[in-house]
């Protein structure tokens, strides 16, 4: 019986370095927070303005200077949260005024965990894969398009590259195409 019980301890010893590896890899969720970067990662982060809020604030401050103008502008604003993984793959997390994720991107050349990345979308792009799949065979570079979710992507060994994000969660003036 302690032979069984001392195998246990081995087998949580050697267990709990994995586990903590998969603790620290790196999370972020489609539709929720940012992810926590792993220890060996870098960060940067930009506010950005909508190109067509921005030309339209530009417009209103000329024709008149109301302050409510300049107040539709900042909460239209979104920041993009840069990290470079260790990996040397670059994801852009694309984030809402109220901090939620709305639109994620990625390079490198590692191809970095979707499942971590989609959150709860996950099993929708896996879903939509199939699909895709199933009516075009073979590999290559994937588009899931759905109404609620859009999933680009592609590369080869060594360069992969690819973009997500949701429709529905888009701030005024930013389509898809911004999310790089």
């Amino acid at each position: 019986m302690s032979s069984h019980i001392r195998r246990a301890g081995w087998v949580t010893a050697l267990a709990l370095p994995c586990l903590l590896l998969a603790v620290q890899s790196a999370h972020a969720g489609l539709g929720g927070a940012p992810m926590t970067p792993p220890g060996d990662a870098s960060v940067s982060s930009r506010t950005m303005q909508p190109a067509s809020s921005a030309a339209a604030a530009a417009q209103s401050v000329m024709h008149s200077a109301s302050s409510a103008a300049s107040s539709t502008t900042a909460s239209a604003s979104y920041t993009v949260r840069e990290t470079t993984l260790g990996s040397g793959t670059v994801v852009r997390e694309y984030l809402a005024a109220d901090g939620t994720v709305f639109g994620l991107a990625w390079r490198g050349p590692q191809m970095p965990d979707l499942s971590d990345l989609l959150g709860s979308y996950f099993p929708q792009y896996v879903a939509g894969l199939k699909a895709v799949r199933a009516a075009r065979g073979g590999r290559g570079p994937v588009a899931v398009e759905q109404s609620s979710l859009v999933v680009h992507s592609g590369g080869h060994m060594g360069a992969f590259n690819g973009q997500a994000w949701l429709p529905q969660a888009l701030p005024s003036g930013v389509s898809g195409s911004d999310i790089q």
